[in-house]
């Protein structure tokens, strides 16, 4: 989810409303029909990401019997450490401690997310995980935004998860909800530290590099998970199907889209994350939701899109700027 817009904040991955007043004065100005019709390619772009992440995630769970949790993980960034490298070959020198300091911390983010979001996976439907891990970059979203009416999204979505515990989480597993919503807290983490990383490291450098740091973090524990059991062809195949889906495809596709999209307009199709999830859940794991699951997702849904939308303010100067275009536009009398 790298960002690399120079003159954002570590929020530009949740808000970026600069970024929307651009494309606003673009559709006043001759041509824009054009500028649409291109913004829908890195739309696609992220739109298969989350298609791709969530139905890799599906396959991670089938295999997790066999390599465990923290085995699939490791499986999962170590593949996709190595295609990244060989793909990328990321220059090594000429960075500053700076740099090697923002891309560590991208890897151990993106660490943490994984092992937190699969050991909830291991634990709770698939759908459920990926709302409760939601939450992270919805209060990201509602930090930035600095507003009352914020509050009130996340008054909708804490609604929505208090649906999905039916009223004190008896009924989902206490461990795999903690893991989920540490994941969400390691998900916030990952966005701020992929839009820095964006910023310092050309193309998909960064991302190359902080996934070696992830795979490396994960390692150990994955071995001491699974041991030999992450070396049988079939376990391999399935981690390195698993990284492709979950990481080395989606990270790329988002990591281009957002050259190209604004993060607020990003941060709002993510937020159909969960509803995604949970269709794959059902076609792949047969993880069917009741009404009452469906309402609370759709609620965290709303509350997401609510608070990203919230938090792009009134553009000072926008509406005069408008009015010069139109002055600019109109014959001479």
């Amino acid at each position: 989810m790298n960002h690399p817009r120079s003159a954002a904040e570590p929020v530009a991955a949740v808000a970026a409303p600069e970024a929307a007043g651009v494309l606003e004065e673009a559709a006043e100005t001759p041509g824009a029909s054009g500028r649409r019709g291109a913004a829908l390619v890195p739309i696609a772009l992220v739109v298969g990401g989350v298609l791709s992440v969530q139905f890799g995630s599906a396959v991670a769970a089938l295999l997790m019997p066999k390599a465990g949790p923290l085995g699939v993980v490791t499986l999962r960034l170590a593949v996709a450490a190595l295609v990244l490298m060989a793909v990328c070959r990321p220059r090594l020198r000429g960075h500053s401690r700076a740099d090697w300091g923002t891309v560590v911390a991208f890897g151990v983010a993106m660490g943490g997310m994984n092992n937190l979001f699969y050991e909830a996976l291991h634990r709770i439907p698939l759908g459920i995980a990926v709302t409760l891990e939601v939450l992270g970059p919805l209060a990201l979203s509602v930090i930035a935004s600095r507003r009352l009416a914020s509050l009130l999204w996340a008054v909708l979505a804490l609604a929505g998860v208090a649906l999905l515990g039916g009223g004190g989480f008896d009924r989902l597993d206490p461990a795999g909800a903690a893991f989920a919503l540490g994941a969400g807290v390691m998900w916030a983490l990952y966005i701020v530290f992929s839009a820095r990383t964006g910023r310092r490291f050309p193309q998909a450098d960064g991302l190359a590099l902080a996934m070696v740091v992830a795979a490396a973090l994960s390692l150990p524990l994955g071995v001491l998970e699974s041991g030999s059991k992450l070396l049988v062809p079939t376990t391999l195949g399935l981690g390195a199907a698993v990284a492709l889906l979950s990481s080395v495809l989606p990270y790329t596709l988002e990591l281009m889209a957002l050259r190209r999209l604004p993060a607020s307009t990003f941060a709002v199709m993510m937020s159909l994350e969960p509803a995604i999830a949970a269709m794959a859940g059902f076609f792949i794991l047969g993880q069917a939701l009741s009404t009452t699951d469906a309402l609370a997702i759709a609620l965290v849904i709303g509350a997401s899109v609510g608070a990203v939308r919230g938090t792009r303010p009134a553009r000072p100067g926008g509406r005069a700027r408008r009015r010069e275009v139109r002055k600019a536009r109109t014959p001479a009398e």
